[in-house]
């Protein structure tokens, strides 16, 4: 069982955890993931690292309520615990495996938008340890729904926070912030943008025409998390991949976008997800074993 240290209300219906389970943290790296079960017989439930402490061996967790699953997690208390707490999970970060000397020297940007802000975070924090920095952008609709902007703050090289509805900081989409630094005079190597699918489209075609490679984190539309259930499916480079198992993290200017969203609409019913086993066949699934 994996008991809960602290739980918190980052904003309205996005909860914070910090959870006990130390084999995970001793092994987890930056862009990994974690399935959680509330209870023996609740839904599986796939989420991104927000953050580690190796020497207290615990976990963080944020997460925003959209369905029984994460309604039921969000009833749990302080001293409740876990039934289930699988991981670390996924590809860790591109970053890990490059030369720490050549990173420094890297100009980074990550566009962090709405609860994506969580899994851009310990990406951030671990590149400040290794003596790197990165410019963030965090979004968000409203002010009242920014989350950890504060600990984002902390190990950013420059934060610039922007509300769609110009309550907060910057107006307008983090694409706007982009399209202003870039005129102002910044230059990036590459960009990291983690947040909701339609986001991640729009950053990259502006990304694409400003000549920036960028990393995408398909977090979103994974499920199962094992590659069994073939949600997480996307199209990259004209190559199936799956989120789960061969991501998060991919190409932003190779993903097939609309493909994904499209998917991500018709998998939620039943009738849906039979239509596209039908369609795509072998290649439905991902980690299962039954596919070439």
């Amino acid at each position: 069982m994996y008991k809960i240290l602290k739980k918190q209300e980052l904003t309205t219906n996005i909860y914070l955890m910090e959870v006990e389970a130390p084999r995970v943290a001793k092994n987890c790296l930056p862009g990994q993931f974690v399935i959680v079960r509330a209870f023996e017989d609740a839904e599986r439930i796939p989420l991104t690292i927000c953050d580690y402490d190796r020497t207290a061996g615990t976990i963080t967790i944020v997460f925003q309520t959209v369905g029984a699953g994460t309604e039921l997690m969000a009833k749990l208390s302080e001293g409740d615990c876990f039934h289930d707490f699988v991981g670390p999970l996924g590809t860790p970060s591109e970053f890990v495996k490059e030369d720490k000397e050549a990173l420094k020297a890297k100009r980074i940007l990550f566009v962090a938008g709405g609860v994506g802000t969580a899994p851009v975070y310990p990406q951030v924090k671990w590149l400040k340890e290794q003596g790197a920095s990165a410019d963030v952008i965090m979004g968000s609709k409203t002010k009242d729904l920014l989350i950890l902007e504060k600990e984002m703050e902390a190990v950013a090289g420059n934060l610039y926070v922007t509300t769609d509805d110009g309550s907060y900081g910057r107006s307008g989409m983090v694409t706007q912030t982009i399209k202003d630094l870039v005129a102002e005079g910044k230059q990036y190597d590459v960009c990291v943008a983690i947040g909701p699918m339609i986001m991640m489209k729009f950053v990259c075609l502006l990304t694409k025409e400003l000549n920036i490679p960028t990393v995408v984190s398909l977090n979103p539309i994974m499920v199962d998390g094992t590659g069994m259930c073939g949600a997480c499916r996307v199209t990259v480079g004209g190559k199936v991949k799956f989120a789960c198992v061969d991501g998060p993290e991919f190409d932003g200017h190779a993903v097939n976008f609309d493909e994904a969203m499209r998917r991500q609409t018709i998998y939620k019913t039943a009738e849906g997800r039979a239509m596209l086993a039908l369609q795509e066949g072998a290649t439905h699934h991902g980690g299962c074993g039954n596919c070439n």
